[in-house]
């Protein structure tokens, strides 16, 4: 039986509730539009708590520690709070997680890759990955993590680029993905103060990413946290890049009542 640090607790009133590791924290959380179901001296108890009221502020951020780990669906993380209340994982992809490293594939490709939850999954599925993300900071951050989880000898490439000239220079090396994983940012800045903007660069995002599949190919993982993709949106957009794939979608959950964005899979291989 796996190890499991992460847990929510409670959510509501624009807020959540969660524990990692030792401990827990209240955030903001958007959709989180009903009552908490805990009482309010509970919330009280949390280590830290960040809120966006007036700028972005952490309160008790002295309770935590610069950073400490924990282990989810079998990946370890490090985690630490950023000045953007955010700790270095995204728990909510727990469940895309699983089903990566429940498939079948050779090469991949993990884009806007963050701290390296879907890289660690592709690693453990035994693909060859490529790494993706424009800060440096964060691509530190998931070659650490892939040395927590003993992958960091695995066929791996790190790269700090703007995803859009990467994937070009790729298609001129002639190289090629059986897999390719994206969480596109709502608004992103690149490696060289280039911008990224989804209604405006997600067509062109998905078009590189089609010419990247290999001829073999197993599947395209596209999540979101944008507001106002929904489910729907996110089928019509890549259900007419590939009429002749089986669709998975549905809404990224914290446990099981709080959302927190959506997903799709564009199966294009039978490998289960």
């Amino acid at each position: 039986m796996t190890r499991e640090d992460y847990r929510l607790l409670d959510s509501g009133d624009g807020r959540k509730l969660e524990r990692f590791g030792r401990y827990v924290l209240a955030r903001p959380c958007s959709q989180a539009m009903w009552r908490p179901e805990l009482p309010k001296s509970e919330w009280d108890q949390a280590d830290a708590s960040f809120d966006r009221e007036d700028g972005n502020n952490w309160h008790g951020r002295a309770n935590l520690p610069k950073e400490w780990t924990i282990e989810t669906c079998g990946i370890k993380f490090r985690l630490g709070g950023t000045d953007f209340g955010h700790l270095g994982i995204f728990p909510e992809q727990r469940e895309q997680w699983r089903w990566i490293m429940g498939r079948k594939f050779k090469t991949a490709l993990n884009l806007f890759a963050y701290s390296g939850g879907s890289t660690m999954a592709c690693l453990k599925a035994g693909a060859e990955t490529c790494h993706l993300d424009a800060s440096k900071g964060m691509v530190e951050w998931a070659r650490e993590n892939a040395r927590l989880n003993d992958l960091a000898e695995r066929p791996v490439r790190w790269i700090v680029d703007d995803a859009h000239k990467f994937m070009r220079r790729e298609l001129r090396r002639g190289r090629k993905y059986d897999a390719i994983i994206l969480d596109p940012p709502t608004f992103g800045r690149g490696a060289n103060g280039e911008t990224y903007k989804i209604e405006r660069d997600l067509k062109e995002t998905l078009a590189l990413v089609k010419e990247l599949l290999s001829a073999t190919p197993a599947f395209v993982l596209f999540s979101s946290h944008t507001p106002g993709l929904s489910v729907k949106v996110s089928e019509n957009i890549l259900g007419q890049l590939w009429p002749e794939a089986r669709l998975e979608s549905g809404e990224m959950l914290l446990g099981d009542k709080c959302p927190s964005g959506i997903y799709t899979r564009v199966i294009l291989g039978e490998n289960e």
